[in-house]
């Protein structure tokens, strides 16, 4: 059609990057915040994205960068996380499929808060640009709320965590974070199967401690038959038992 009779949607259609061939647009059908939207318009923000697939250990986002993408994380999973002066990780949170990365930014146009690198198995995603992001978001009320949410959860995971590394000893910061790996985990009755197996050391980074702080204490627990290794998953065995256990030191902090 000539160019004056094309639609400010045709137009913006043609100046965004065409999904490659080999890339499942139909993923984003995973993301949890693109489920209220039909499958067309989920197929119209596949074709607005930048796809790219990720090594294990490839960076996505680097800290203090002024890009403003959103990431939707289609396949693998995602770490977010820091650097002190003296080069000491600090990990903030592990992002699995179907969640996104990189909102904060593509919101209030400020730098990257965080780095953000794929995990053991690599990661595809999607890239959508900042203002379509917006734009989508801004169109669809329930995708407003789910925002609003996601960053009330945000806000409150930094809260908690800021009580216990300002409140708590190591070890009872090691009970917390692996009390939030079990609630996150699937459930056996009183049980909680955690996997993959959490590495000491990324435990280490998330609670200020060390891996051999993290070593004795998960030893302890396994000693007092709280916590059992299995061969590809650690199953806390007493969740209410481990809940009162962090719930009585915060209570008492």
């Amino acid at each position: 059609m000539p160019k004056a009779e094309m639609t400010k949607s045709d137009r913006l259609a043609n100046a965004l990057p065409d999904t490659p061939a080999d890339t499942p647009a139909a993923g984003l059908d995973r993301i949890e915040l693109l489920r209220p939207l039909s499958a067309d318009q989920r197929a119209a923000v596949a074709r607005q994205s930048r796809w790219r697939r990720f090594a294990p250990d490839e960076q996505l986002i680097d800290h203090w960068a002024e890009t403003r993408d959103v990431g939707f994380v289609v396949e693998g999973r995602v770490r977010v996380l820091s650097h002190s002066a003296g080069g000491r990780e600090i990990s903030f949170s592990d992002i699995d499929a179907g969640e996104l990365v990189g909102e904060m930014s593509a919101l209030d146009g400020r730098p990257r808060s965080a780095s953000v690198v794929a995990l053991e198995e690599g990661a595809l995603v999607a890239f959508l640009p900042a203002k379509p992001f917006q734009a989508l978001v801004t169109a669809h009320p329930e995708l407003a709320m789910a925002m609003m949410l996601r960053l009330c959860d945000k806000l409150r995971g930094a809260t908690d965590r800021i009580m216990e590394l300002s409140t708590l000893g190591a070890n009872n910061r090691v009970h917390a974070e692996l009390l939030r790996l079990a609630r996150r985990a699937s459930r056996q009755g009183e049980s909680a199967v955690i996997t993959p197996i959490p590495v000491h050391s990324d435990i280490a980074a998330r609670v200020s401690t060390t891996r051999e702080t993290v070593a004795r204490v998960l030893s302890d627990l396994t000693r007092d038959g709280m916590l059992e290794r299995r061969s590809d998953a650690l199953v806390v065995r007493d969740l209410p038992r481990l809940e009162l256990l962090v719930e009585d030191v915060r209570g008492g902090a």
